[in-house]
């Protein structure tokens, strides 16, 4: 079975590159010492401090293997290719929310990069879904577990 492709945005690919790079040269260094430490203290088997450095090892070695499949699979966003004339991935839309009269901005990314925090929503999502190849003044209806939601696309900016 072919593995999942990876969409990317430029900014996404370089924050995983960076997080990578650190796990490797930073983290990988510092909990080698904390088991080097925690072996010095004795005998291991009744030793908290080497079983948490070592469930740690497990975690940052997963984390790498992780973000290594992610950039193998990965496929960069052509920002020549966003356009401001339909929501693509790489697009920044305004929302209206039809209901609350509110504005939402959202940029679309991969679901590798997806943060709703930073109103970074996936194309995979219900909203990000409903929106792709949708114009300026189209209306799109959401449903959600809440319910249904209505926007209007108000604009759409590309790279």
């Amino acid at each position: 079975m072919p593995e999942k492709q990876i969409i990317l945005t430029a900014e996404g690919l370089k924050k995983i590159e960076q997080k990578l790079d650190h796990l490797k040269s930073v983290r990988r260094r510092d909990v080698a010492e904390r088991i080097k430490q925690a072996i010095e203290f004795g005998d291991i088997s009744e030793n908290s401090e080497y079983e948490d450095a070592k469930n740690e090892q497990a975690f940052i070695e997963g984390e790498i293997i992780t973000l290594e499949k992610m950039l193998r699979n990965a496929k960069l966003i052509d920002e020549d290719e966003i356009s401001a004339d339909v929501v693509t991935i790489g697009s920044t839309v305004v929302l209206k929310d039809l209901e609350f009269g509110d504005e939402l901005e959202y940029t679309i990314v991969g679901s590798a990069e997806a943060d709703p925090t930073e109103s970074r929503i996936s194309n995979e999502s219900p909203v990000g879904e409903a929106i792709l190849g949708r114009k300026v003044g189209s209306i799109v209806e959401v449903n959600v577990p809440a319910g249904s939601l209505k926007y209007e696309i108000v604009d759409i900016k590309g790279a």
